[in-house]
């Protein structure tokens, strides 16, 4: 599969055949069919093994860590290693995007990709937040659907203006994120309390009516 990924990377699903991926493998087509029933099942092997080993890879940062910052800090030296190969890593992940998302059948697949994604973007918020003692400001699912898009975005953008910002600037925006949403998190209740709850305004308006009519 490294083969097919690398040409998938460079020409596109679309311009690579069976041919070119098994020749570049070192393989024979009978060997390649033997795994695979097409270049079809291929993609879809491959959106499985780059997922797992994602997600594998950012699962690990929460493992021995001594708390959230520790994490934070193997978050930026993963971005660090990944942005050797940025450009590369970009390319081979659009191009699986677009074949799912030009096949109705591959749809469901790329959403479950995403959705596991945005789990494991939930619980590292969530451990950030619990340890810091601070109720999340919104739902976990919508804060991490924010990081994961912000990931996404920040990435084209690092691809094409690398000067721009540094491998290290999706954490720099996740912590300033973070801070915002603590900020917000902290200001939250006592303003919910004062616009949601009648019984002050209440009281007020009858403290006036009979200052009006003693």
């Amino acid at each position: 599969m490294e083969a097919a990924a690398r040409l998938f990377a460079d020409q596109g699903v679309g311009g690579t055949s069976v041919e070119q991926i098994v020749e570049a493998a070192g393989y024979t087509r009978g060997a390649f069919y033997g795994n695979f029933d097409g270049k079809h099942e291929l993609v879809l092997a491959l959106l499985e093994e780059r997922t797992r080993h994602e997600l594998a890879e950012v699962r690990a940062m929460d493992v021995g860590a001594g708390g959230f910052e520790e994490t934070l800090d193997r978050l930026r030296a993963w971005h660090r290693r990944r942005d050797e190969n940025l450009a590369g890593w970009l390319a081979l992940r659009t191009e699986l995007w677009l074949y799912a998302l030009r096949d109705p059948e591959l749809r469901p697949v790329l959403a479950e990709r995403e959705r596991r994604s945005r789990e494991t973007i939930a619980r590292s918020l969530e451990q950030g937040f619990a340890e810091r003692g601070i109720t999340l400001p919104a739902p976990v699912e919508q804060l991490s659907l924010i990081v994961h898009a912000l990931d996404d975005g920040l990435s084209i953008q690092r691809v094409l203006s690398p000067a721009g910002g540094g491998p290290e600037s999706v954490v720099d925006a996740v912590e300033l994120l973070l801070a915002s949403w603590a900020a917000l998190a902290r200001t939250a209740p006592s303003a919910r309390t004062r616009s949601e709850d009648p019984a002050p305004r209440a009281a007020a308006a009858r403290t006036e009516q009979e200052e009006e009519n003693p």
